[in-house]
């Protein structure tokens, strides 16, 4: 497979009917199979050639699978349940599947218990706390969050406890 090929597709906005989905659009089994590597579902998705981000294929139950569309890019993009979406697709083969803040970045370059820490996760939660971080947009609040995050990390023997870490960061 060619990592830079991008799959162009047309797909429908539906809504899931559960809590745990909301809204999403299936991708055509074929374009799936092209980009699954193993367990490695982690994709570029652009939407309507205006807005792109990184997620992943989640299955759907019954072999096929389908992408999550939050809120705020249904609103940026005025998408409604039934609304027919553009869609390129292409693999994802950044480092971590989101991007790495440079606030993060550089709180872990000075903290080796913590960068040890923080790679030891799992990648998904590494996904988590690289959203934690850098869904922030001032960047006093995400070095704020990057310390808070490795402090937790080293304070709880690299576990998360996802509870208290929120609370941790309220507490700021």
């Amino acid at each position: 497979m060619n990592t830079d090929e991008t799959y162009q597709f047309q797909s429908v906005l539906e809504a899931s009917g559960n809590n745990l989905w909301g809204f999403h659009f299936v991708v055509p089994d074929a374009v799936a199979g092209a980009l699954i590597q193993g367990d490695d579902r982690r994709v570029v998705c652009v939407l309507n050639e205006k807005m792109e981000y990184q997620c992943a294929l989640l299955p759907r139950g019954d072999g096929s699978f389908l992408i999550m569309v939050n809120k705020k890019t249904r609103d940026k993009l005025g998408l409604h349940p039934g609304s027919m979406v553009r869609v390129g697709l292409r693999k994802d083969e950044s480092e971590y599947g989101l991007p790495m803040p440079e606030e993060l970045a550089e709180v872990l370059a000075q903290d080796e218990e913590g960068n040890r820490l923080f790679h030891a996760l799992t990648p998904g939660k590494i996904r988590t706390l690289l959203y934690i971080v850098g869904q922030v947009k001032a960047s006093e609040k995400r070095i704020e969050r990057a310390l808070i995050i490795v402090a937790h990390l080293k304070v709880n023997g690299g576990k998360i406890n996802y509870r208290q870490l929120n609370e941790d960061m309220k507490g700021r």
